[in-house]
């Protein structure tokens, strides 16, 4: 439950953006009424109001266009269908929507028909949580007929009306549900939780890119660990490949718990390791790292569990995952990495942190020396997730960590440009012409670089280019590359 003490006496008249107040204006001075509603009311009463501002209002959409026109607000018909205009003043849009109920959801996602009406509580009714059915106006005040403020104090999620009514109408909601709990850090009431267990299977019907928006909300809230381990049947529905490892001992001298409770335990050490800032790639690959363990897992002749091969399939079953939640192809490409890399043997040698660096950079050009920093906290927080002899790994990935501190600091080496000569010397010193030659060269002096076989400095690797053109010049004249 939320500790957070809101004030209720706190004056939100004040902090009504202005050109929210001018759209609101327009439509009361031409007989409409009209409140504001939602995620603003909600905010502005913890104290944190945002600038995108939905209004709700009486007047029919026709109304409301024209209304909105005759006061030069421009205004575009992004839903007239639900009765919702968007107003745009210096840019700053603002969603208008008329009073409406809704029939009855036949496919748990959209209304079968929309009813406009005349009385915003029964606007307010339709909608999911009391925390954002209130509404607000600068001269009458806060209206609030079900509770929303009082929940907002006691740190409660609470569905308006029966529960059941509202999973069943769309099922999206369960997520909601999980998504604002967790945002917000409160608890939900106990027969709104029992609900939305119950009505979670009507996830399977739902649009795979919404469920991937309500799980990027849950998982940037910083409160992954407690949405698996609180609402594991809801996550399981949501990412059905969760689901096997669930309970899946790992008959391990190295691991105290199963896959899925390990798995809560090293999404709740990212952020302790970060302090609640770890990146969506570190999250997302937190709570994937291990996914593949029941698909790989064997026993030896005594008896002990091994998961060969897991990080290499994890990563191909994370990719096919977050595609299908529609995640942005760069997050996922850097999740697809951290899991790949995330049980490779790392030491604090400049030698391994070279080599992790170009197996990232190989992975997301351009992004190796974030990942790095990422995949060495995956790789702690799943070591102080297992067993306590498993745990002292943990002290040799800080000195890791501080040794790649001040790689990047000197500079790191680990593309092709990062080299201190380039294409243009390749092919002056070879006398070659543009072509698939000066890459081979360029890869493998970065190889040797990264090996520590040459150091990144630009004489040192020009005599290696003109090493390797005396040897091609022998070649092509059928000499022994050792024949002065």
């Amino acid at each position: 439950m939320s500790s957070q003490p809101y004030d209720l006496s706190r004056d939100l008249s004040s902090l009504v953006p202005v050109h929210a107040l001018r759209v609101l204006e327009a439509l009361e001075r031409a007989g409409a009424e009209a409140w504001i509603v939602g995620g603003w009311v909600r905010d502005a009463l913890r104290g944190c109001p945002a600038h995108d501002v939905d209004i709700t209002t009486s007047a029919r959409w026709q109304e409301v266009e024209r209304i909105l026109h005759a006061c030069d607000i421009e205004v575009h018909e992004t839903g007239t269908a639900h009765g919702t205009l968007t107003a745009a003043i210096e840019g700053k849009p603002i969603e208008v929507t008329t009073y409406r109920i809704e029939g009855t959801y036949s496919d748990h996602r959209h209304p079968d028909e929309v009813r406009f009406v005349r009385d915003v509580r029964e606007d307010l009714a339709r909608r999911d949580f009391t925390i954002n059915a209130m509404a607000f106006h600068p001269a009458r005040g806060l209206l609030d007929p079900f509770g929303g403020r009082d929940d907002l104090v006691r740190g409660v999620i609470r569905a308006v009306g029966d529960p059941g009514g509202r999973f069943g109408e769309d099922a999206l909601r369960v997520l909601r549900a999980l998504r604002f709990a967790a945002r917000l850090g409160f608890a939900i009431e106990g027969r709104t939780q029992k609900a939305l267990r119950t009505h979670a299977s009507g996830l399977r019907s739902i649009a795979s890119e919404r469920i991937g928006q309500e799980l990027s909300g849950i998982v940037m809230s910083g409160r992954l660990a407690w949405a698996l381990m609180a609402q594991t049947e809801v996550m399981c529905e949501a990412i059905p490949e969760l689901r096997a490892c669930v309970g899946f001992e790992q008959h391990s001298p190295y691991h105290a718990y199963d896959v899925f409770e390990h798995t809560a335990r090293v999404c709740r050490a990212v952020e302790e390791f970060t302090g609640g800032l770890a990146s969506a790639e570190l999250r997302w690959a937190a709570m994937m790292h291990d996914i593949a363990k029941p698909q790989t897992f064997t026993r030896d002749e005594s008896g002990r569990g091994h998961f060969f091969g897991h990080p290499r399939r994890g990563a191909d079953v994370t990719q096919g995952v977050l595609r299908r939640l529609a995640l942005p192809k760069e997050l996922v490409a850097s999740v697809v990495a951290l899991i790949r890399l995330h049980d490779h043997p790392l030491s604090p040698t400049e030698r391994s942190v070279s080599r992790m660096l170009l197996a990232l950079e190989r992975a997301c050009p351009g992004h190796a020396r974030e990942l790095a920093f990422s995949l060495i906290d995956l790789k702690r927080a799943d070591a102080v997730s297992k067993t306590v002899t498993a745990a002292s790994y943990a002290i040799e990935l800080d000195r890791m960590s501080e040794l790649l501190r001040r790689r990047v600091a000197r500079g790191v080496c680990c593309r092709v440009s990062d080299l201190a000569v380039g294409g243009a010397d390749v092919m002056r010193e070879l006398g070659a012409a543009p072509g698939p030659l000066v890459g081979a060269v360029l890869a493998d002096l970065l190889a040797q670089v990264v090996d520590g076989r040459l150091p990144n400095e630009r004489e040192v690797l020009l005599d290696a280019i003109r090493t390797k053109s005396k040897t091609r010049s022998k070649r092509s004249l059928g000499l022994p590359e050792d024949q002065p």
